[in-house]
């Protein structure tokens, strides 16, 4: 679980940076129309816009910003068409990368990730080639100064999670994807708050990196996550407390 909690740390950290320029909202409001398309609009019968609506008011969305995405979903408002896509590639030291897309250029798209790769020692490559790496898998991640050990053990056991670990700061919490928003729901409804709550593609194992090669990887990491068309990123990058922390700070 290393390389995952480190890089969900960084990311949770550029999301607040992200949300005051305004990228996590349009990242947010991109998959809350995608989903409301692929299911409607009534969350109640739709997991996928109930984690949307979750990431938005997570993000402190405005409502009608969340009522307009979901009507531009349905049709009830012009919107414009956006594709669901994924790539897949290799990153510096041989990490694996997934990238998870939506976008209304595919070419555009394509040839940003692609030069992102290249430029940063990797190369993009063909579907499945490293798809088999991951695991999807429900993923909440609580600071330790939010909850007693024994109260979360107590809810999220009680939710059907399948595993909660100690990763110094903070907990983490793995379940199926199906057992995600039941578990989300019943934090939310004792008032505790998490820094993640997300399907994630869980790397089955990690790969060590260091040196010019972690750095590489760490920037090209987060150039991916930080493209306007980008939604996601999952690798199976480890790295040590000291390579992250003078990553951080350049």
């Amino acid at each position: 679980m290393s390389g995952h909690s480190k890089w969900s740390t960084i990311k949770h950290k550029k999301g607040a940076a992200d949300a005051k320029r305004g990228k996590l909202f349009s990242k947010i409001i991109k998959e809350i129309t995608v989903a409301a398309r692929m299911g409607g609009g009534d969350q109640s019968a739709n997991a996928r816009l109930r984690s949307a609506i979750a990431a938005a008011k997570g993000a402190n969305m405005p409502k009608d910003n969340i009522d307009r995405a979901i009507k531009k979903g349905t049709g009830e408002l012009a919107g414009f068409a956006l594709e669901e896509l994924s790539y897949e590639g290799y990153g510096p030291g041989g990490i694996a990368i997934m990238v998870y897309v939506l976008t209304d250029n595919k070419n555009r798209a394509v040839a940003d990730i692609r030069h992102l790769f290249s430029k940063y020692n990797g190369n993009l490559g063909e579907t499945n080639c490293v798809s088999w790496m991951f695991e999807k898998r429900g993923f909440i991640s609580i600071d330790k100064g939010v909850i007693d050990e024994d109260a979360l053990y107590e809810i999220a056991l009680g939710q059907g999670a399948d595993d909660i670990s100690d990763e110094g700061e903070t907990y983490e919490i793995l379940t199926e994807p199906d057992a995600l928003n039941g578990l989300r729901e019943a934090l939310e409804a004792k008032g505790i708050a998490y820094n993640t709550a997300e399907v994630s593609m869980l790397p089955k194992t990690t790969v060590k990196v260091s040196g010019k090669s972690a750095q590489q990887a760490l920037k090209l990491l987060d150039l991916l996550e930080d493209h306007d068309d980008v939604q996601s990123v999952y690798s199976n990058l480890d790295v040590d407390d000291e390579e992250m922390d003078q990553f951080q700070a350049s």
